[in-house]
């Protein structure tokens, strides 16, 4: 991606810079502190959210789990209704950008399964009197407790994903802040989850959303910001109206105008400046427009163990782990737990800078984290066939690039 008169290494570097993946000076700095200057945490059950933590800030588990037990940070539905991990001042805007979302999932319920609004929400009542503060629950536990007031669906709800009327209140309970889900045992890359009774306000208008992503994510564009959002397109102009965007030459992205003086004066670092980041890290995902990110000599490359056949640089997402430098993705990477090692394809020449980074990352893995999987369902026998790939790109590797162990 050229972007008119914008170099694409230029606008790379920066949204490395702005992400804080350009070379660790952001050690010492808290989860929160690093989710609210760099975005917040896609979460989906995998290692993403501490991957993307220790690339920023060299945050072992120990130090996320602990804020997450603080509740310093949560992972929370938030934009799209999806869930993220989020900063404690953003708690009430995140609920707020996902709140539609739970509301939309109620009035298909209504609609075609039967249930009526005022069963889920005595069923809310119900869950609120059964959470305490302190000792979560799981949904099994509600369930049982809640007896009646918790209905099946039958096929029909099975079919939509809904087997019973218990996910639409515990939905709603948690769009509207009155409880929060916890994992059971501390960790984020799993999913099994209780839920406590919170008191957590929602609010934020979405012109607080868009200063929020535009902070994390410019120079982006109006496509950008609604995917990230979810917001149709009279909604996110409105949302965009008040901030004081400029646009940059030669395309549609758009830059804050306190930002302007600072992106006149970057320059490209000379010295490479890499990262191993999750597939979902919000370098890609804040966007979700790889190929701006993606060299045009390896445009043509296949990802390990492709099924569509589609070169990489036309993916919508990869379906790796990313080796990055200075923003450029340079080389995919997963985790064996078998073999307890991390297996690469690199873009680039092997230097000492590289080796280190990826041994970095292969020992916490192995030592903190025990396996790196990309979302919930991953496992070491769904991720054979790219850690075969992997081992055989490396043996046929070229001189330009590197193998692996």
């Amino acid at each position: 991606m050229s972007n008119g008169e914008i170099p694409a290494a230029k606008l790379r570097a920066w949204w490395a810079h702005r992400q804080w993946l350009d070379g660790g000076v952001h050690r010492g700095a808290s989860p929160a502190e690093v989710l609210a200057a760099t975005g917040w945490a896609r979460s989906v059950g995998g290692t993403a959210p501490y991957l993307g933590l220790f690339a920023r800030a060299g945050l072992g588990r120990a130090a996320v789990d602990a804020a997450l037990a603080a509740v310093e940070v949560q992972e929370l539905p938030a934009a799209r209704g999806c869930t993220y991990v989020l900063p404690a001042e953003d708690f009430a805007l995140g609920l707020a950008a996902g709140a539609g979302v739970a509301e939309a999932e109620i009035a298909t319920a209504v609609r075609h399964l039967g249930v009526t609004r005022d069963e889920v929400e005595q069923l809310c009542l119900t869950v609120s009197e059964l959470l305490s503060d302190t000792e979560p629950l799981g949904p099994q536990q509600i369930r049982a407790a809640a007896g009646p007031a918790a209905r099946p669906l039958g096929e029909a709800g099975r079919r939509r994903g809904v087997s019973t009327t218990l996910p639409l209140a515990l939905g709603l309970l948690q769009a509207r802040g009155l409880i929060r889900r916890v994992p059971v045992d501390g960790r984020l890359d799993q999913q099994r989850y209780g839920y406590l009774r919170w008191d957590q306000a929602v609010h934020g208008e979405a012109a607080d959303l868009a200063r929020r992503y535009f902070a994390w994510a410019a120079p982006a564009s109006v496509r950008h910001f609604r995917w990230f959002s979810g917001f149709n397109a009279a909604t996110a102009k409105a949302a965009l109206a008040p901030l004081e965007l400029t646009r940059l030459p030669g395309g549609e992205l758009l830059m804050p105008a306190e930002l302007l003086d600072e992106w006149a004066a970057f320059t490209v670092p000379e010295q490479p400046a890499y990262a191993l980041v999750a597939g979902v890290d919000g370098l890609h995902l804040l966007h979700r427009d790889l190929a701006r990110l993606v060299d045009a000599r390896d445009a043509g490359r296949l990802a390990p163990a492709s099924r569509t056949g589609r070169s990489f640089g036309s993916e919508s997402d990869p379906s790796t782990h990313l080796v990055v430098d200075r923003g450029r993705i340079v080389g995919f990477w997963e985790y064996d737990p078998e073999q307890r090692e991390l297996v690469h394809q690199l873009f680039v020449p092997m230097d000492a800078a590289l080796r280190a980074g990826i041994d970095a990352v292969e020992t916490f893995v192995r030592e903190e984290l025990g396996d790196a999987r990309s979302f919930g369902l991953d496992s070491p026998k769904s991720r054979a066939p790219k850690l075969a790939a992997l081992r055989t790109a490396n043996r046929y590797a070229s001189p330009g690039s590197s193998s692996g162990r």
